[in-house]
């Protein structure tokens, strides 16, 4: 009877059920982006970010009167305040989509 014999390079039952390296598996699963597409998508998002601070600041501006006359619980304070965050929020992601 002859003798089965592992070709070198060829991975053991062992190798095989022991789990890949979390740093390998992410290396191989990260995306290959082209320059080109980063800073088209971070372009959109920080003017995003920019268009909706501006215009939100500009229609607070025109709706003031009716806003304070409203008496609503939400003053002039929480809605820019939820403007800024909103516009922050997408420019961060623009730059986060630029670097990453």
């Amino acid at each position: 009877m002859a003798r089965d014999t592992v070709p070198s390079g060829t991975a053991t039952l062992y190798q095989l059920q022991q789990p890949e390296k979390l740093h390998d598996v992410i290396q191989k699963d990260k995306p290959d982006d082209c320059l080109s597409c980063r800073i088209t998508g971070a372009t959109a998002f920080i003017g995003l970010g920019a268009y909706s601070y501006f215009s939100g600041q500009h229609q607070l501006g025109k709706q003031r009167t009716t806003i304070l006359k409203s008496g609503s619980r939400f003053g002039m304070k929480s809605r820019e305040y939820g403007i800024t965050s909103i516009a922050v929020a997408l420019v961060g992601m623009g730059l986060w989509r630029l670097v990453n």
